[in-house]
């Protein structure tokens, strides 16, 4: 068991750590199925992209509103228990779906809403939950390594793997039946949790609890506030979110099926493309590094990514698509990559879990707008209008972000170390492990947004 699980595969060792791993990348496929599924019904039934809005409301609005909570009660209780709700919740919810769908009887878009809303709030306890279970079953040494492999299994399930088994399912026996896969993977994920047993207790803090959690959510936002590059970015990515991520989830399965005429299955290659092209960012970036201007590299490569949202938008073929998707994830994850480091190297430890919470809820403010306007504003000035104008807006207020003053402070801070250390030069170029707390949900300026709202 020693041999097998070494080197970056070393946290499986942890019989609960590999229990919780093997649940959660089950879900991750089932996760990516429904983002291929849900859309392809959801167009099948409607036809519009309205109804795809709509949809993304629904999905994104109560999973941001009940982040915070989620991240208070996985403080306060068990949260392999919050959890195994979630999944219970959320597992409930698509078997509802896809009964309905199989038997004929969704044919209301509000009906549909009202499920999406249920499985949205029960999403919102799953991540903040997830980061305060890893640290309780492995060592501290090896949470950067259990972070490598969260990082790398989200593009590979939710990506690749999801959405080519639903591009084939749905062309067997239709979208109900991926959508019942989906469900049995919180099925199995609740089974993985149940099977690890009670998690190690965390280590008790000695002030009155709620006391404390005010205070430490005051102090991470105080923090926050004081350094241009961490609520800069943060911003950066609200406003850059609310410019592509609605457009994209909502009108992609539409160019795809109405516009060129494509299937379930050319929609699962574009996404599959996508997720291959975060996974070889990874790879090529953890091979050669990170540039010493890693600011600007990340503004840099985030800004041409969101540039290549317009190449769905002048994509006249399904492989067009394809590489316009593998350059808008691979160029996110580069960027994505120096940003997770560069917060890990210069946010103190004891702060890392509180500015990575308010990372996540500034960043994703405004999806649920975004999704919202992608339909009328599609209506107004085209579906490919939108795309375009997308891309295009959105690269451009992306990378003006750059030029805040001190924005590219630590930049200048690395610098002044590689000048007066061989020893900091050494590690400015080839960085040391850093240990730092599991960041499983962060958003795409921490992750992907490989990863959809649409998934957990």
């Amino acid at each position: 068991m020693t041999t097998l699980f070494a080197g970056p595969l070393a946290p499986l060792r942890h019989r609960q750590f590999r229990l919780l791993w093997t649940g959660m990348s089950a879900s991750l496929i089932g996760d990516g199925m429904l983002l291929v599924a849900l859309a392809w019904q959801v167009y099948d039934l409607f036809g519009v992209p309205a109804a795809m809005s709509a949809v993304g409301v629904a999905l994104s609005l109560p999973q941001i509103a009940t982040l915070l909570l989620g991240g208070a009660i996985s403080d306060r209780f068990d949260p392999r228990k919050v959890m195994l709700c979630s999944d219970l919740i959320r597992g409930l919810v698509m078997a509802g779906v896809a009964v309905l769908i199989l038997s004929g009887a969704l044919t209301s878009l509000w009906m549909l809403l009202a499920l999406m809303v249920v499985y949205g709030a029960g999403a919102g306890f799953f991540g903040p939950s997830f980061d305060a279970l890893v640290p309780r079953l492995i060592s501290e040494d090896e949470l950067v390594t259990a972070n490598a492999l969260d990082q790398f299994m989200r593009p590979a399930a939710a990506q690749i793997f999801g959405p080519m088994l639903a591009g084939g399912m749905i062309a067997v026996a239709g979208a109900g039946w991926a959508i019942a896969f989906d469900a049995a993977t919180f099925a199995f994920s609740v089974v993985c949790l149940l099977a690890m047993g009670s998690a190690p207790p965390a280590v008790e803090e000695e002030a009155d609890a709620s006391e404390s959690l005010w205070r430490d959510m005051r102090e991470g936002i105080g923090y926050v506030r004081r350094h241009v590059w961490l609520w800069g970015t943060f911003l950066s990515a609200t406003f850059t979110y609310l410019l592509f991520v609605g457009p994209t989830e909502v009108l992609l399965p539409y160019v795809v099926k109405t516009e060129l005429g494509g299937s379930a299955a050319a929609l699962s290659l574009v996404l599959t493309s996508g997720g291959l092209g975060a996974i070889a960012a990874a790879v090529l970036v953890g091979w050669i590094g990170i540039p010493r201007r890693f600011i600007s590299y990340m503004y840099g490569t985030w800004a041409v990514a969101t540039l290549a949202v317009a190449g769905y938008g002048a994509a006249t073929a399904t492989w067009q698509l394809a590489l316009a998707c593998v350059l808008v994830n691979g160029l996110e994850a580069a960027g994505t990559i120096a940003w997770a480091t560069t917060k890990q190297t210069f946010v103190p430890g004891h702060m890392l879990g509180r500015v990575s919470s308010v990372d996540w809820f500034v960043s994703t403010a405004l999806l649920p707008l975004s999704y919202a306007l992608a339909a009328p504003v599609a209506g107004w000035i085209g579906v490919r209008g939108t795309l375009l104008g997308a891309g295009l807006i959105g690269a451009a207020v992306t990378f003006g972000f750059l030029f805040l003053p001190g924005m590219r402070g630590p930049e200048r801070e690395a610098a002044y170390r590689a000048r007066h250390s061989t020893e900091t030069r050494q590690y400015i170029e080839r960085p040391e492990p850093i240990r730092a707390e599991p960041m499983a949900s962060e958003p795409l300026r921490a992750e992907p947004m490989k990863e959809s709202v649409l998934v957990s």
